[in-house]
């Protein structure tokens, strides 16, 4: 059975763009299945467009499935595990720049697009459930601040474990990350 990995871009990104063209390349070298979907809207991303979107590219969850999520995309993994009937655990999970809260808004039109994101619960015990590795990348000097709020609850809700890397950003190419060695290592450290 092949080892699928998804990696779920955050707001506003594709598949071309940050560190993820340079991931998949080096899983896929490892002999991973590698998919980076494309999600709909990624201007105004709205919570079931994307999970319904990941749900049909990722199809039957089992335990050779992970994830590596960025920003948005961590949220989008968590509520398709919420609402998956699946009784097994999952390979592993890595969030990058992943969050629950947020500060430091642009204007009024991203706090809109944010609100149900930030306001729509995560049915936690569900998501855990099926996690067997949970490892969560924030940076030092995240733009978008919470980084203490959003650790613990990774860590509390989820087992998480969280890493804080120095001045990293929001883990884009606007902050010159275009690899993340740290994720690769994680991933082969499992397998």
């Amino acid at each position: 059975m092949a080892r699928r990995v998804f990696i779920v871009h955050g707001w506003d990104f594709n598949p071309k763009m940050n560190w993820y063209p340079w991931l998949k390349k080096e899983l896929e070298r490892k002999g991973f299945k590698v998919i980076v979907p494309e999600m709909p809207d990624t201007a105004e991303p709205e919570i079931n467009k994307w999970v319904s979107c990941l749900k049909k590219i990722v199809g039957k969850l089992d335990s050779q499935t992970y994830f590596i999520g960025h920003s948005i995309g961590c949220q989008t993994i968590m509520r398709l595990l919420e609402k998956e009937d699946y009784g097994g655990k999952i390979g592993g999970v890595i969030f990058v720049a992943g969050w629950l809260k947020l500060n430091n808004l642009e204007d009024e039109e991203v706090k809109e697009i944010a609100n149900p994101w930030i306001n729509t619960p995560i049915n936690f015990n569900k998501v855990k459930d099926k996690i067997s590795k949970l490892k969560v990348f924030l940076s030092s000097n995240e733009p978008y601040n919470c980084i203490n709020e959003n650790k613990e609850t990774f860590e509390k809700k989820l087992n998480g474990k969280v890493i804080i890397l120095k001045d990293k950003g929001h883990f884009t190419e606007e902050d010159g990350i275009k690899e993340l060695p740290e994720i690769l290592e994680e991933i082969l450290m499992w397998n």
